[in-house]
């Protein structure tokens, strides 16, 4: 299928698929094609609307990997993570292209098996937790961190659609929020039953 590339140069596309459709396809075949020129100078296209086989019912995460050429993809079914109790971390990660290898963002989350999922800090703004990016509502609008980890396809989706807005966050800003909000590809937008935003501060 491809030359055999190291498995930590090796990139990652996850979509969803649903009885047979393929999610937001546009977004991931962009990210693909920036993902390989800025690693490899690729002019060409990886057209994943050509490799992509779905299975025409149930809910599958495809999983694609790739370098300058296909790896492997899989179809994977899908049963979201459930989510309840967050927590702000401060890390210096850097995760701006979507791997596959994931042992940072691993890492961060086994340090801190006390919650469900931590909100990644850096240079004092929040930007993304290690699934997903973040969104958090001020009762008239949807933001966004301005500078996440990854530039998911959901988040860019959702930005081109006018309902997120993009602004510096820090985690002092989290009293001027009422909902918070995460979105990947696979969990499209979803907003957290939390009483109290202000418990993500304190990790309760």
């Amino acid at each position: 299928m491809s030359k055999v590339q190291p498995s930590d140069s090796l990139l990652l596309e996850t979509i969803r698929i649903e009885d047979g459709e393929i999610h937001n396809l546009s977004y991931h075949q962009k990210r693909c094609n920036q993902s390989r020129k800025a690693l490899f100078q690729s002019t060409d296209t990886l057209e994943l609307s050509s490799i992509i086989n779905p299975p025409h019912k149930g809910l599958y995460r495809c999983r694609i990997l790739y370098a300058e050429t296909l790896h492997s993809i899989d179809y994977i079914p899908y049963t979201p993570k459930k989510i309840q109790k967050l927590k702000i971390v401060s890390s210096d990660i850097e995760y701006s292209l979507k791997y596959a290898n994931r042992d940072a963002l691993n890492a961060l989350l086994e340090s801190n098996k006390d919650v469900d999922e931590v909100i990644i800090e850096k240079n004092g703004y929040l930007t993304d937790t290690t699934i997903s990016n973040i969104a958090f509502f001020d009762g008239k609008q949807w933001f966004t961190p301005e500078k996440p980890l990854l530039e998911g396809t959901m988040r860019a989706k959702l930005i081109d659609e006018g309902f997120l807005k993009t602004k510096q966050i820090k985690k002092e800003d989290l009293q001027n929020y009422s909902q918070v909000g995460l979105m990947n590809a696979m969990i499209g937008f979803k907003i957290l039953n939390m009483d109290n935003i202000q418990n993500i501060i304190k990790g309760k």
